[in-house]
């Protein structure tokens, strides 16, 4: 061999190693929440050197400075204490959040940062004026398994299913911004439909993986709660929207197959975020939701919010959000909007049936096909009407038989 050909082939194994990894030190690594449906013990190998992580890869790291995020969060919801020297196994991923960071996909196995406390490793790009540095990750190498393959959590998602149940009733929470409210409002909207005695799925499709909101909806009496996480996915930013589309069609389809009667729904982020802007002027979200309760910091954010969800042909039943916790506010909502305004605690008390039918009236004048667009199902409508699920007709060219 040549001095050439061994430094070529030194430079080889240096731009991509692969180094054995035992169980113990996997188990005795702190795993994130984004990881839980992994299967761990499957990894064999660490990807190290060269390689170019992808959005999903699981990776073992080494906390290498305590900053903004000082808790990891497990799988099981409990927020471990990070300390120096701490080995981890998070997701790469990217991040969306204006009160918070903004990050992209680390171009290498470079030092990069933990930007959610669910487990996301990444490259910050900007940050919230109140948010201290992201803490430092080194990462150690990739798992891979006995084939030398990557572990991706893509692989223990939720696969699209043939539907053996028509789509129950789909309330989508929905809102200005981060923060806004969305998942108070589902929170409380879950709580009064469980109180009735329906059966309640409760789904987000999009966001950065962590469990906070998954609990809540949990706490609040969901019987099911899917999250994109479940669907092989640690961040929907970045996603195209198709692949946002089928994550939605995967999680609501998996809660209609666990016979729900009815879905609280929420999608993350604001209507300028590009995902959610994509996602809510699809057909398929148009055709499974049928209504929309519209989250909002002001009065302001609530009326521009409300116009521009009608011009993509969306049903809005209700505004509610931060908002309320203002009485003026409100007030001021209520002089501006044609829809209630209604205290984001009230929701528990609300009457969708009735919202969704009074809504559905002036519905059919602002969207090309009115109702049926919103509501046609080939299916049974499940009605709300004092909290009791109780068939209220099948759906016939759109319309629900008396």
């Amino acid at each position: 061999m040549t001095p050439s050909t061994q430094q070529n082939s030194s430079q080889n194994a240096q731009e991509e190693m692969t180094v054995s990894i035992c169980q113990d030190r996997v188990r005795n690594a702190k795993r994130a929440y984004t990881t839980r449906r992994a299967d761990l013990t499957l990894s064999r190998f660490l990807l190290t050197g060269e390689r170019v992580p992808v959005a999903g890869d699981l990776v073992l790291a080494r906390v290498e400075k305590i900053g903004q995020h000082q808790r990891i969060e497990l799988p099981n919801g409990r927020r471990s204490r990070l300390y120096i020297g701490d080995e981890i196994i998070v997701c790469f991923g990217a991040r969306y959040a204006p009160d918070q960071f903004e990050s992209c996909v680390p171009e290498d196995l470079g030092a990069c940062d933990l930007v959610a406390a669910g487990g996301i490793a990444s490259s910050m790009i900007s940050k919230h004026a109140r948010m201290k540095d992201p803490t430092r990750l080194v990462p150690i190498g990739i798992l891979a398994d006995d084939t030398g393959e990557r572990m991706n959590i893509h692989r223990w998602g939720l696969t699209r299913t043939t539907p053996s149940e028509p789509l129950p009733q789909i309330i989508a929470a929905i809102g200005t911004s981060m923060n806004a409210g969305k998942t108070s409002c589902a929170k409380q909207i879950v709580h009064g439909l469980r109180k009735r005695g329906l059966k309640v799925g409760a789904t987000k499709v999009t966001g950065t993986g962590a469990g906070g909101d998954r609990w809540v909806l949990s706490d609040a009496g969901a019987d099911i709660v899917l999250d994109f996480t479940d669907a092989g996915v640690a961040s929907t930013f970045g996603l195209n929207n198709q692949e946002i589309i089928n994550i939605f069609k995967t999680l609501t389809q998996h809660l209609a197959d666990q016979k729900v009667d009815v879905i609280v729904l929420e999608v993350a982020d604001g209507l300028l975020h590009g995902e959610t802007a994509e996602l809510l002027q699809s057909a398929e979200f148009r055709s499974a939701c049928d209504g929309i309760v519209f989250a909002a910091g002001d009065a302001m954010g609530s009326a521009g919010g409300v116009k521009t969800l009608r011009d993509w042909g969306l049903n809005v039943v209700a505004v509610s959000g931060f908002l309320t916790s203002s009485a003026l506010a409100m007030r001021e909502a209520e002089i501006l909007l044609d829809v209630p305004v209604i205290h984001t605690n009230d929701l528990a008390i609300t009457d969708f049936n009735e919202l969704l039918e009074k809504s559905q009236s002036s519905l059919g004048e602002n969207v090309p096909g009115g109702e049926k667009d919103i509501r046609q199902r080939g299916g049974v409508s499940v009605g709300i009407l004092n909290g009791q699920a109780q068939p209220t007709g099948v759906l016939l060219n759109g319309n629900t038989a008396p």
